[in-house]
């Protein structure tokens, strides 16, 4: 655990100092579920939380966005910047589905109103509709946010042959969805992007799909 998130510290170093474009940081145990006080949900540190953190206060930058395309809501990366703005979270998700959050009516609070953007959706959305979400949503949140770098939760539980969930995502659904974040990043930070895996326990879904 505390070299899968000291893994994505470094994938975010290399990235912000030029040593290489964008970064994927193939790491186990997961962490987006974890919350300052406790491990949950197959998670012990909270990798992307902590990354975020750590470009704020280590590298120097003031907007941060976190795109989590995992099966489940990111409840512990949520729950961490919830209140701040120097952090804008935007999760699409299988609901209702555990853990029970990430309803669209949770947009942040005080400081941080505004900067959760969270995208239930209903089992077997597809290519199509999350397609259409990041189009739609995403895009313009982020153009008007203009993060200097962009951190992304890859969880891979959405396959249409993984067991945990029902989304009915394709590999050329996930190779879509990333190819916009390449995009976005060219376009708003300079191509500064770091993907960190999350879910995915089909082995050959998640192999194929990353």
């Amino acid at each position: 655990a505390l070299r899968a998130a000291g893994g994505l510290l470094q994938a975010v170093q290399a990235v912000l100092e030029g040593q290489v474009n964008n970064a994927f940081a193939l790491v186990r145990p997961p962490g987006h579920h974890a919350v300052a006080g406790r491990a949950m949900g197959f998670c012990l540190f909270n990798n992307v939380a902590i990354a975020a953190r750590y470009a704020l206060r280590k590298c120097g930058l003031d907007r941060v966005l976190i795109v989590d395309f995992d099966v489940h809501h990111g409840n512990g990366t949520q729950d961490a910047f919830y209140e701040e703005s120097a952090v804008l979270y935007f999760s699409t998700h299988q609901y209702p589905h555990y853990p029970g959050t990430g309803h669209y009516q949770e947009t942040g609070h005080g400081a941080g109103l505004g900067y959760t953007v969270d995208v239930p959706l209903s089992a077997g959305v597809g290519d199509t509709g999350y397609g259409q979400v990041l189009t739609e949503i995403l895009v313009p949140v982020a153009r008007r946010y203009k993060p200097q770098l962009i951190l992304a939760s890859a969880g891979y539980d959405g396959h249409w042959a993984d067991p945990l969930a029902g989304m009915l995502l394709s590999v050329s659904g996930y190779a879509s969805m990333v190819r916009t974040l390449v995009e976005l990043a060219e376009e708003l930070c300079q191509g500064r992007l770091v993907l960190t895996l999350e879910g995915g326990y089909h082995l050959g879904a998640l192999a194929a799909s990353i």
